[in-house]
Order: structure tokens, then C-alpha cells, then sequence
């Protein structure tokens, strides 16, 4: 076998493990509920919110990888106005739709720079292979979706007094149910800030 073809199938193989690497973390992040207390009402939208924080792992190997911006406005306004459209659609405060998500953004976007961080002091740790940014996304619209039905249904608790009671006890059970370190649950906290209106 020629080194040329060598080559080239050692980048295939790589390639390929790769795409099935991010293609296994989206499906077990999807398929993963967290066991939060069922009778807290808001842990199934806080549970989404920290499935779609974790996608920012192999959503930053690939920017790492290719050089990327961690922040990119273009892609922001198009979700935002995608979730905009949604809300409208469904009879929800744009307004606050558009905030709930801008929050949970920023939140991602500040695991892609502590992970850049990490990587530039310790290269070694450093992800070696480039995830596919396509199924991440499409992980992110299913995520934005699911947060949005879960908006809808809970939309009384999250304009009641009882919300922020309610939030604390959704966010503490989903970073106990998914084992979340410090980063998460900071994170999460940032991506969860507005949801008492």
C-alpha cells in the first residue's frame, strides 16, 4: 500500500470516528433524561437547557480545530429570530422568548471560551478530533424546540411568584441528576436567569 493511500485512510478513519463520536454524545444527550424530582414542574426545561450547555463540548472542538470564532452573530440573530417566529406562532412573548434564549447563548458561548482556555494552557488536553458541526446544530434546534414546548407548558409557573422556588429546585435536581461540575452549573444558572418573568 502506497503512503499516499495510507494517508488518506488514516484520515478517513479519522474523520469517521470522529462524526460517530459527536454523532453518539448528540443521541445520548437526547436520549438522557434526567431523573430530576418529577414534581419539581420546570425540570424538564432546565434538564434541555443543560443537554443544549453540553453540546458546547463538541461545538468548541470543532472551532478549536478549524480556528473559529467562538461568538458568531450571524448564526445568533438567525436563532433568535427563528425562536421570534416560533413563539409568535404558539402565542408566546416574543420579547421574553428571545431573552430566555439570548441567556442560554451567552451561556454556551462561555463554556466554548473556558474550554479554549483550558486548551491553550494544557494543549495535551486538547480534543483530538473535530466533531461534524452539522449534527451538533441540529442537536441545538432540537434542543431550542424542546425548550420552547417546555416554555409553553409551564408558562403559568414561570410568570407565578412561585417561579424562582421552582427554578432553584429544577436546577438543583438536573446538576445532581447529571453530575454537572462548577462550569455547568454556572452555566446553567446564566442560561436560566430570565426564566422568571
Amino acid at each position: 500500500m502506497s503512503l499516499l493511500r495510507l494517508t488518506a485512510n488514516v484520515r478517513r478513519s479519522s474523520a469517521l470516528r470522529a462524526v460517530c463520536a459527536c454523532g453518539l454524545l448528540v443521541a445520548a444527550l437526547a436520549a438522557t433524561q434526567a431523573r430530576a424530582d418529577s414534581a419539581a414542574p420546570l425540570a424538564g426545561l432546565v434538564d434541555a437547557a443543560a443537554q443544549r450547555l453540553q453540546v458546547a463540548e463538541p461545538v468548541a472542538a470543532v472551532k478549536w480545530h478549524t480556528h473559529g470564532l467562538i461568538e458568531d452573530p450571524d448564526r445568533v440573530q438567525q436563532v433568535l429570530a427563528d425562536m421570534r417566529a416560533d413563539a409568535a406562532e404558539r402565542h408566546l412573548d416574543a420579547d421574553y422568548v428571545a431573552r430566555v434564549f439570548g441567556d442560554q447563548i451567552d451561556a454556551t458561548e462561555a463554556i466554548e471560551y473556558r474550554r479554549f482556555a483550558d486548551w491553550k494552557l494544557t494543549p495535551s488536553s486538547a480534543p483530538a478530533d473535530s466533531p461534524d458541526l452539522a449534527a451538533s446544530r441540529s442537536a441545538i434546534d432540537g434542543f431550542n424546540q424542546t425548550m420552547l414546548t417546555q416554555l409553553a407548558a409551564n408558562w403559568d409557573v414561570l410568570h407565578s411568584p412561585q417561579c424562582p422556588a421552582q427554578l432553584d429546585t429544577a436546577r438543583s435536581g438536573v446538576a445532581r441528576a447529571r453530575h454537572l461540575d462548577g462550569l455547568y452549573q454556572q452555566a446553567l444558572t446564566t442560561a436560566t436567569k430570565s426564566y422568571c418573568a
